[in-house]
């Protein structure tokens, strides 16, 4: 049976130990990636000597599922993950950071769901743990990024170590923030057309939700420079200058697509405050005609009430032309009040 064969053969699912996906890699032997399970992964980190061999180029990535109710009793049971780790699962804490626990990284990165449709709350948080020999990622709900990575791996490209598969993985959720930016984009340019075209149709509310949407991803997952910079200054001593290298080209990346989410935001901003500017004008246009149409219909309305009372001594009563002599005076002061009004209007 080929590697790419076996690749192939396991689905999405998680089996009994929450384990979505394990793979091992191997640099040094003829098949370089092969899958495990959890029954497998467990032997493996018990027993398998060369792990211990920094030269040999060996490492193992497993994906929980921590919806699974014995995933993180199996990741404390056989992993021999730090504290930090299982702390950051239930500190609450989701902002995107990347920091140093003794001799592993721990890293919290945020991602869209496998069925993102633009809603702020299709965003959720992946876990990492990153050893020379270990990878340990876990997440709650599919995430689009890790999925990517999972694929290229099935694809047959294999990370020549863990930091590298870190790094892949970053990338990952650059290019699915790229995707983001370029759909957010398009959506932004047919409001733009509309609001031109004077279709307005509701399109504050779609921006809000848009901008909604990048601020809550720019503060996710723009990383922590402090942490980031820490451990770029100082890393590990198993990661080899490529790999630190290549890390820090991963955070420039995502650098780049926060500064275009920005520009983003201000274009948004820009839209909401044309778009409310237009709807102040077309307020204020129905606010003058409907006070025009109260004053020219003010005269008539005083006269109306004042020949209208039933006490003696209304004025014209017994005048053959008292109708048409009330009906030029409200001409004339209706005139007048028109004169007015246009008069401060222009």
């Amino acid at each position: 049976m080929t590697a790419q064969q076996r690749l192939t053969e396991p689905s999405y699912g998680s089996d009994e130990a929450g384990l979505i996906c394990g793979y091992l890699f191997n640099a040094s032997g003829s098949q370089s990636v092969s899958v495990v399970d959890s029954a497998q992964a467990a032997t493996w980190l018990v027993a398998s000597p060369e792990r211990h061999d920094q030269k040999s180029g060996t490492y193992m990535w497993l994906h929980f599922n921590l919806s699974h109710a014995r995933a993180e009793a199996w990741l404390t049971q056989h992993a021999g993950l730090s504290d930090t780790f299982f702390e950051a699962l239930h500190v609450g804490l989701y902002s995107t950071r990347i920091e140093r626990s003794d001799d592993a990284l721990i890293a919290v990165i945020n991602d869209v769901h496998f069925d993102f449709s633009f809603e702020p709350s299709d965003i959720s948080t992946l876990w990492i743990n990153v050893g020379p020999y270990l990878v340990i990622t876990a997440r709650a709900t599919p995430l689009r990024s890790v999925d990517a990575l999972r694929a290229s791996v099935k694809a047959g490209e294999a990370p020549r170590s863990s930091t590298e598969l870190l790094e892949h993985l970053l990338r990952a959720q650059a290019d699915v923030l790229v995707n983001i930016v370029r759909g957010v984009t398009t959506r932004i340019d047919d409001i733009e057309d509309a609001l031109l075209a004077g279709r307005l149709d509701h399109k504050r509310a779609r921006l809000g939700l848009l901008r909604r949407l990048l601020v809550r991803l720019q503060r996710l997952l723009a990383p922590e420079p402090a942490a980031l910079f820490r451990l770029l200054q100082r890393p590990p001593s198993w990661m080899a200058e490529p790999d630190v290298q290549e890390l820090r080209g991963s955070t420039e990346e995502f650098s780049l697509v926060l500064r275009d989410m920005q520009t983003l935001q201000e274009r948004i901003k820009l839209l909401q405050e044309e778009i409310a500017a237009n709807i102040n004008e077309d307020n204020n246009r129905s606010l003058f005609v409907l006070t025009v149409v109260t004053v020219l219909a003010l005269p008539i309305n005083i006269l109306a009430g004042l020949f209208g009372m039933n006490v003696g001594g209304v004025p014209l009563a017994q005048d053959p032309k008292g109708f048409w002599i009330v009906v030029a005076i409200i001409v004339s002061f209706t005139v007048v009040a028109a004169w007015v009004a246009f008069r401060k209007k222009r």
